[in-house]
């Protein structure tokens, strides 16, 4: 999976120490906070993934959560002791990627986080070439889109899941995909919200994306056509 920035925030130091020693395990870098002022000041960094605690000394997860995806789309790992319901039901609303009831065995923390990770930055293979469509330039491995008619250094401000949505869609050409299929590939499987989310990130895509031919399927889906 390569070399990842992993910012791990939990105020009890027991459990940070370990859970660090086995992200790093997995080779990744892993900075570690106890309380969440000193996580909020790091929100700018953009990570490559945090895993938050909700129950923080200062600022709250919930908070970091928030000024987290108004920052960006960083993928954000939720755990807590608390009411499991509620939290999930929270934090998923609020943008987290996946949550985690403690306790938990940090294996269980790691085998969520690969595969996070790997839907977000590692499913391209190195080998992907480039798609070209209606002047837009989309590079799988560097998740970019250029849009070359503005000019070639004139790269599309992409979300994580507008991004995965188009390497979706432009990876076959014509073909359909429901939105079931969408939400497995973009949210992962454990997300249990409204089919809508599908339907917003489209309209977005087609916002950023004027020239892409993002066609509706009426009672199923979405796919692209090649012009």
């Amino acid at each position: 999976m390569g070399q990842y920035l992993v910012y791990l925030v939990e105020d009890e130091q027991n459990l940070s120490e370990v859970l660090k020693a086995y992200l790093e395990k997995e080779g990744w870098e892993v900075r570690v906070f106890n309380d969440g002022d000193a996580a909020r000041d790091a929100i700018e960094d953009k990570p490559h993934l945090w895993i938050l605690d909700i129950m923080l000394p200062g600022t709250d997860g919930y908070q970091l959560l928030k000024g987290i995806k108004e920052n960006g789309d960083t993928p954000v790992i939720f755990i807590s002791a608390r009411d499991q319901d509620l939290d999930r039901v929270l934090g998923l609303e609020m943008g987290s990627d996946d949550y985690l009831a403690k306790p938990f065995l940090p294996q269980e923390l790691i085998i969520r986080a690969k595969k996070l990770i790997n839907r977000v930055y590692g499913s391209a293979s190195q080998d992907q070439k480039k798609i070209e469509l209606n002047q837009y330039l989309i590079d799988p491995v560097g998740r970019t889109v250029v849009d070359s008619e503005v000019s070639e250094e004139e790269i599309v401000d992409l979300t994580t899941k507008e991004m995965d949505l188009i390497l979706l869609l432009t990876g076959e050409i014509g073909k359909a995909f429901s939105r079931e299929k969408i939400i497995e590939h973009v949210w992962g499987e454990n997300y249990f919200g409204s089919e809508r989310a599908v339907d917003d990130v489209v309209r977005r895509v087609r916002k950023k994306m004027p020239r892409i031919h993002l066609e509706t399927l009426y009672g199923y889906g979405y796919r692209v056509l090649s012009s």
